[in-house]
């Protein structure tokens, strides 16, 4: 998928999360060589960071959230946290775009 692929479905993932009440703290944090958290949203004080994926299905999305992946996932956000110095009551979610829809799976781990 390409860069500017992923970039529009983040948006659309944002905007999606804003229309359900979420506030965006921020997008695309880099944790060293940890990986990438998309989008780190809130809602109720409770962070939720959030992994998009876009494909052409729903399946094909679903499944390149590897296992692999969600180790890097967890541990970015414990990075995140510690940078920030936060203790606050959190999960990870997945935001899947397929085409014009949007997936919200909630709470993916933990």
């Amino acid at each position: 998928m390409s860069k500017s692929i992923g970039d529009l479905a983040e948006e659309k993932a944002c905007k999606f999360l804003q229309n359900k009440g979420f506030e965006i703290l921020q997008k695309n944090f880099y944790a060293k060589k940890l990986g990438e958290i998309d989008i780190i949203a809130s809602k109720n004080n409770i962070y939720h960071f959030c992994e998009v994926k876009s494909a052409t299905s729903y399946e094909t999305a679903i499944l390149n959230i590897t296992s692999k992946k969600l180790s890097k996932l967890k541990r970015s956000i414990n990075y995140y946290l510690q940078v920030k110095n936060l203790e606050v009551p959190y999960c990870l979610d997945a935001l899947i775009v397929v085409e014009e829809q949007i997936f919200h799976l909630e709470n993916i781990t933990f």
